[in-house]
């Protein structure tokens, strides 16, 4: 009995929080971006870029953070003069250079609507076994705590102004991650914590965005499935799994989401519907995968081709 008071009392909360989100969330259906501010990371090219881009187009002002100096000035001077955009070098995973680039943003334009989480790294494909436990690590760093520490350095700036946090996950939080472990992982945490996030924000009338995509042709995309062996991989797959959009595509898909407060956003929109069965499919195509000759095969090669793990 205990336990089902136990239950009764966190429905009752879940409830109570449900309420106080419906009563103090904007119920416009349209968010307006013109003259919001967007704190955007991974800003210098791909998805990032592509999402300023449309945000600007739609009258925002953004500050775009990245690692390469010179590739983010070249971008914000896409976009126009400092008015519309600058460019703030700093690194994800470093706390203090976080909380200064958006302490920074918020200075130059006024304040900060708008924390778009979007920088992240992908391995070369391995298997957990043969993979760098460096290069393992480092990419949980930038996908996951990368995208905390964004979220974090803007938050406070967001809720005073009801706004939007949109992080970056992608299919691969819930998609299978053999021999890209360390990025589903990550990704399957920004996920979480988007989720948490949007619920945690509705008391304050702000709100956040997972963002979920399948392959887009970006450059990182392209440096780890552009291969031989990615080819072989990808043989395993169905064709419309394969399929890649453009960044552009994948930063309307953004820029609407957010204006519409959207919970999550998906593109291809296929990936939704197997986004809703994943409790049903996975365990399947995880049986299927683990027995599939080609895949135990393509496992096989992949640790044959990479540096035998000392000891191993």
């Amino acid at each position: 009995m205990r336990g089902f008071r136990a239950t009764g009392r966190a429905g009752r909360a879940l409830g109570h929080v449900i309420r106080v989100a419906r009563a103090q969330c904007p119920r416009t259906s349209h968010y307006d971006l013109n003259q919001r501010v967007a704190l955007i990371t991974g800003g210098a090219r791909g998805i990032g870029l592509a999402t300023a881009k449309a945000l600007t187009a739609r009258g925002a002002r953004v500050g775009l953070v990245d690692l390469d100096p010179d590739e983010l000035r070249a971008a914000a001077a896409q976009l126009g003069t400092d008015t519309t955009a600058i460019a703030i070098t700093a690194d994800v995973t470093d706390p203090q250079a976080i909380e200064a680039e958006a302490t920074q943003v918020a200075e130059h334009f006024g304040g900060i609507d708008l924390v778009i989480a979007n920088a992240g790294i992908a391995p070369m494909p391995a298997t957990a076994r043969t993979m760098d436990p460096d290069e393992f690590e480092r990419v949980v760093e930038v996908n996951l705590l990368g995208v905390y520490r964004t979220v974090r350095a803007g938050l406070e700036h967001v809720i005073e102004r009801r706004g939007q946090v949109v992080l970056v996950s992608s299919v691969y939080a819930f998609l299978n991650g053999m021999v890209l472990t360390p990025y589903a992982v990550a990704k399957a945490g920004v996920e979480q914590l988007g989720r948490a996030l949007r619920i945690e924000l509705a008391p304050h009338g702000a709100s956040a965005t997972v963002a979920y995509f399948g392959f887009v042709d970006t450059r990182m995309v392209q440096r780890i499935l552009d291969d031989a062996s990615a080819q072989q991989r990808d043989e395993l797959l169905p064709a419309f799994i394969r399929r890649r959009i453009t960044a552009e595509a994948a930063a309307d898909a953004v820029a609407q989401a957010i204006e519409r407060r959207r919970a999550r956003v998906v593109a291809p929109r296929y990936w939704a519907a197997i986004s809703t069965l994943r409790g049903i499919v996975n365990p399947a195509l995880d049986y299927l995968s683990a027995h599939d000759k080609r895949v135990i095969a393509m496992i096989r090669n992949s640790e044959a081709e990479a540096r035998t793990p000392e000891g191993g």
